[in-house]
């Protein structure tokens, strides 16, 4: 049960934050799904935990340190207070995951999939290990001697080590940490033996090979434990006027390797002496979340579980659809201006988007190109596309947010690589995040500019694409185009404020506009017309906006909220929140999709965003939320909706206690990822 405010009006945000985690722990205990995939999952529950730590246990550490209660932030807990709770639910969460672990161990045994350790080699996956440490392990390894008199050196952010500790021959322990390199496989697929499949992982490939490591230490024996070091991860820029902005901000990605230590997390098994030398030596202090673990850290890596082969194992492959009647082999631009058209990722394919900028890149009629860029996949043919266009003479404006957290280096490298080719980059507005998803372009036709382009709700990134869902929806509306360009001006501009008459942006214009569309709810229930409010969201976490949903369930308009992650708001309360229920999907994909639906007295208001309603969403970054008039793509949108909705499958309520229980019924069984998919192959027929 989550600890509430005491107004008792809304869920503290860390802590609901960490009851979405479980939602995923919850996947990752799920027998119905594939044993593999639950590998991964437990991979993703750390790799959440990891980023947590990072950015929201530090910024309430930071409020603690700063002598501030933040009661009124932290939804009426202090924040010392908080640390403690966080700290004892996530031990509680990493306890049960490794239970978890175990259990999918050994249902692996039973498909002849052996996870080993090093005192479970036979003699030729000796020889294969062997071999292996020396030509694959060995010139790499980051061995670190410690003694009384050096400082440690500054351990790598979620970086995993070995602390080994050498009872000598002298009777003197001599410690040291071997870094487990991020550049390495940590699953080492061993040679089939008897039709049985081994993996050994890389922590437990250098424990068998110590003596190989230290054989120039004469000891009498040697002991090697798992620790790993969380550290803030807030940029700290600099303000010297001399600089970038691109070099200050790499300047912080680099300088966030010596951030304040948040989370340390240990081996239960290590030796008191052990623990309490590398504890001293690296300052761990008790305000710092301290968590004993399992054998393993860094369970993140599971996400990149080696699929061996056993597709028995693992989720079927869905093959990404053709929207319906887009055609990749024909100019998209023709089609778009006889009416917009809706790709809804991973269900349709992400190749339109690269089809739209490859078109754009080679029309000579084309003669600007502009657009918002967050995070691009490793290798992205978005990128790709905006050079190609630069090449061929366009005018390329790129609004390139380096800020985006943990994507920055990725970021710097694409924007200089960029500028090279002549394409002019924006890096964001002063004090705000551009996080809208948004392309517009210039073409020349019968003497007339005309625009077209697309909004997102999701990242232009080839690699997300094949697990966000995601709307974009490709127009050549030039009214909607025509407010999509101010932003873009604004970019330039920005202490002018633009007036839009279709789109809604933030950080000007999101909380009346959608404040105005509830109170629309609100008359029209009261003059007894239909109203109802169905919301789409990563998260709710803006007490202003939940406190407008709240008067909206006392007037009666009756609400229904997929919200994936956090949740502040607490539905389902009498004399506040009766009429409001709230779902959360956690399954194959990550739901990602934001989508505002108003009744309007049954003429919906619809709109797909890429704003959560967060504060910093609302006030703090550059949003945009787009009408979606074509009254087809209305009713896909509300189908999608409905088909989400009605999961009683892997749907999650959400309520006073919290507790994540699964939404059953006596209907027919609905998974509504599936059940998506099925929905526009049919629409193909």
């Amino acid at each position: 049960m989550i600890k509430k405010s005491n107004n008792y009006r809304y869920i503290n945000r860390e802590l609901s934050w960490l009851q979405f985690n479980a939602r995923v722990l919850q996947e990752a205990s799920d027998e119905n799904v594939p044993l593999i995939e639950r590998l991964r999952f437990l991979g993703i529950f750390s790799n959440n935990l990891d980023e947590f730590f990072k950015v929201r246990y530090a910024t309430v550490k930071r409020i603690d340190e700063a002598g501030r209660q933040g009661k009124s932030q932290l939804g009426g807990i202090k924040a010392s207070e908080l640390l403690e709770i966080i700290t004892q639910i996530v031990i509680k969460y990493q306890a049960k995951s490794l239970k978890i672990l175990d259990n999918i161990q050994q249902k692996l045994k039973a498909e002849n999939i052996f996870i080993v350790t090093e005192n479970k080699i036979s003699k030729s996956q000796s020889i294969f290990i062997k071999d292996y440490f020396i030509k694959n392990v060995s010139p790499a390894l980051v061995t670190i001697i410690l003694n009384d008199n050096t400082a440690i050196p500054n351990l790598k952010d979620s970086a995993a080590y070995l602390a080994i500790n050498m009872l000598l021959e002298n009777e003197e322990n001599q410690y040291a940490l071997i870094e487990i390199s991020k550049n390495m496989d940590r699953f080492i697929v061993l040679p089939e033996e008897n039709n049985k499949q081994s993996i050994i992982i890389l922590d437990d490939l250098l424990r068998y090979c110590l003596d190989d490591i230290f054989n120039i230490f004469d000891y009498k024996s040697i002991s090697a434990h798992m620790i790993k070091i969380t550290r803030d991860a807030e940029l700290d820029l600099e303000s010297d006027l001399s600089k970038s902005f691109m070099e200050k901000i790499s300047n912080s990605v680099r300088d966030r390797q010596d951030g304040e230590p948040v989370r340390f997390v240990y081996d239960k098994n290590i030796d008191k002496d052990t623990l309490g030398f590398l504890m001293d030596k690296m300052g761990i202090e008790s305000s710092d979340s301290i968590i004993p673990g399992g054998r393993y850290h860094n369970r993140r890596d599971y996400m990149n579980f080696p699929s061996l082969g056993r597709t028995d194992l693992l989720y079927d492959k869905i093959v990404p659809l053709p929207v319906k009647n887009l055609s990749l082999e024909t100019s998209i631009f023709e089609a778009i201006a006889q009416k917009d058209y809706l790709q809804y990722t991973p269900y349709h394919t992400f190749a339109y988007t690269v089809k739209f900028l490859r078109e754009a890149a080679l029309d000579p009629k084309v003669k600007t190109i502009k657009i918002t860029i967050y995070r691009l996949a490793q290798i992205s043919h978005v990128a790709s596309s905006l050079i190609n266009a630069a090449i061929n003479g366009k005018k390329v404006t790129v609004s390139m947010e380096i800020q985006a957290r943990f994507d920055e280096q990725a970021n710097i490298e694409y924007a200089e690589q960029m500028q090279r080719e002549g394409i002019q980059l924006i890096f964001g507005v002063q004090g705000l995040k551009v996080h809208s998803k948004m392309c517009v372009i210039e073409r020349e036709e019968n003497d007339k500019m005309m625009r077209y382009g697309f909004i997102s709700t999701g990242n232009f990134n080839e690699s997300t694409a094949k697990i966000y869902t995601d709307y974009t929806l490709f127009t050549a509306n030039q009214k909607i185009l025509k407010d999509v360009n101010k932003v873009f001006n604004f970019f330039s501009v920005n202490y002018k404020i633009y007036r839009y008459k279709h789109i809604i942006t933030s950080p000007h214009y999101t909380q009346n506009a959608f404040f105005s569309l509830i109170d629309k709810e609100i008359a029209n229930i009261k003059e007894g017309k239909p109203a109802y409010i169905r919301l789409k969201m990563n998260s709710i976490s803006s007490y202003k906006m939940i406190d407008k949903l709240y008067e909206a369930s006392n007037a009666g308009v009756k609400i229904q909220m997929i919200v994936r992650g956090i949740c502040c708001l607490i539905p389902g309360v009498k004399g506040m929140s009766e009429n409001i229920e709230v779902v959360s999907v956690i399954d194959k994909f990550l739901e990602h999709t934001r989508v505002y639906i108003f009744c309007n007295n049954n003429e919906e208001k619809i709109y797909i965003s890429s704003a959560d309603w967060m504060t910093r969403n609302i006030d703090n970054r550059v949003e945009v939320s787009c009408p979606i008039y074509d009254n087809e793509i209305k009713q896909e949108i509300i189908d999608t909706f409905n088909i989400c909705w009605n999961d009683n499958v892997k749907a999650r309520i959400l309520d006073d206690e919290q507790k994540n229980t699964y939404k059953r019924n006596d209907n027919e069984k609905i998974r509504s990822q599936f059940a998506t998919y099925n929905y526009y192959q049919n629409k193909l027929k």
